[in-house]
């Protein structure tokens, strides 16, 4: 860096030592910008915590998000990024409708506009079948459409056809067995969507509930970290 100008006049650049402290800090400063530009509008990391997206999805994955795939094209920088509509079959992460606070991560099965149905575990889309390969059942059985069949059973097997609302998504997690979702508390606004998840960047496997706990088990914690880590997930697409 060449010397600076005060008044006209010429100042010696300071020995690497001497370095004003602002000088030495903007670097870190500019870094932890940019970590905060990319994390609002570019990438975000998440942990799943549940099985409900099994066995694409495991309780334990942590995935990297896409946050500015899905956001409105709009501002002097809305054609640098690559952006398209929100697509059914897409696995996306959104803020819980009813409380924000809390991300979910679920499937795209049904968009605005269009009427969804689930008969006998099959869903159809405005009446047509869904091909579905990435489902899984835990269960065997299937609850039928009887009334004398609890509600959340009987909804977990069949819903009857009901339109999407425009600028809102249906959504169900692949575990369709074990997932709280648009069956039970109905669609998501989009504007709720956050983004599309990328890939596994690490995933452990769950902690075992009688595991020591407390600041003299933080080495025995990371060395059973490492020990649960599923190698064979890391940087694993999710499809």
């Amino acid at each position: 860096m060449g010397p600076d100008v005060h008044g006209g006049a010429l100042t010696a650049e300071p020995h690497r030592g001497e370095r004003p402290l602002r000088e030495r800090a903007d670097p870190l400063f500019a870094a932890v910008i940019f970590a905060l530009f990319a994390r609002t509008f570019l990438f975000q990391a998440f942990a799943v915590p549940s099985p409900s997206m099994e066995k694409n999805v495991l309780a334990g994955d942590r995935l990297l998000v896409n946050k500015f795939v899905f956001a409105p094209r709009v501002g002097p920088f809305a054609g640098l990024l690559p952006g398209r509509p929100i697509r059914r079959g897409d696995v996306v992460v959104f803020r819980f409708p009813g409380d924000p606070r809390r991300d979910f991560i679920k499937r795209i099965i049904a968009l605005p506009g269009e009427t969804v149905a689930i008969r006998n575990r099959v869903v159809s889309i405005d009446g047509r079948p869904l091909e579905e390969r990435y489902v899984f059942h835990a269960d065997d059985r299937v609850w039928p459409d009887d009334p004398g069949v609890p509600e959340n059973r009987r909804r977990r097997d069949q819903l009857a056809p009901a339109r999407v609302p425009d600028g809102e998504y249906f959504v169900m997690g692949d575990n369709r067995d074990d997932s709280s979702d648009s069956r039970e508390w109905g669609p998501v606004p989009g504007r709720n969507v956050v983004g599309r998840a990328l890939f596994v960047y690490w995933s452990v496997a769950p902690r075992p509930a009688d595991a020591p706990s407390g600041w003299t088990s933080i080495l025995g914690s990371i060395r059973g970290a490492l020990a649960r880590t599923r190698w064979d997930r890391t940087f694993l697409p999710v499809r």
